[in-house]
């Protein structure tokens, strides 16, 4: 059933960019060998592409409905992304310490950086997913408590009234966290955001540090 957007300041995100990015972050999990995804190139990427189309069937346009429904669907989304994630990044990392790599530089760098990117997309995902309740509840405003401190945020003056973080926002953070291993201009409130912002820059300094050096290595 189409949505129509309220009449409001407070407008909803639309699900499409995210619809998008997660899509393509299930071509890069294609374009991977076949041994670093979970169930190989079927199971795991039908999965992953099967609960992604749940979910934008049941919401497609206008992220403004919080019902629980729609809240288990979208953490199962980003748990279906995020095991395969970290089961591809465990794979690729156990491969390089044991010296088990042996299809050379060009493809240890495509795969490699298909995993990073990958993983700066899944957590980006949980960022957006947990900040005030996720999508919904930020629209509705039933958390007034954020996670994160945007710049917007700390200065209203550089942003308009009713501005609020939307996923590329997220996306931002996740990629300029797992660049410079730690916080830029966006910075953690909350413990568990702390947390996750740890684990996913030792994931990206562990990832990064060991393709280099082996591709450095190899050439």
């Amino acid at each position: 059933m189409t949505q129509s957007a309220p009449s409001n300041d407070r407008q909803p995100e639309v699900r499409w960019p995210v619809s998008v990015v997660l899509a393509s972050t299930i071509v890069l999990h294609l374009v991977l060998p076949e041994r670093y995804i979970i169930g190989g190139h079927f199971a795991g990427p039908a999965l992953e592409l099967a609960l992604l189309l749940w979910l934008t069937a049941l919401n497609p346009n206008y992220i403004n409905r919080h019902t629980p429904q729609l809240r288990r669907l979208a953490l199962a989304v980003a748990v279906a992304f995020s095991l395969i994630n970290v089961y591809s990044v465990l794979r690729l990392v156990t491969e390089l310490a044991v010296g088990a790599w042996t299809s050379g530089a060009p493809a240890l760098l495509l795969t490699g950086g298909a995993i990073w990117l990958s993983n700066v997309i899944v957590t980006a995902l949980w960022y957006w997913e947990h900040d005030r309740g996720g999508p919904a509840a930020r629209h509705t405003g039933s958390d007034a408590h954020p996670s994160f401190l945007f710049p917007q945020m700390a200065s209203p003056e550089f942003a308009p009234s009713n501005w609020r973080p939307t996923f590329f926002d997220y996306l931002y953070l996740s990629f300029t966290n797992a660049s410079a291993f730690s916080p830029t201009d966006v910075l953690p409130l909350k413990r568990w955001a702390k947390m996750l912002m740890m684990a996913q820059s030792a994931l990206s300094l562990m990832t990064l540090a060991m393709v280099i050096a082996r591709a450095i290595n190899t050439l």
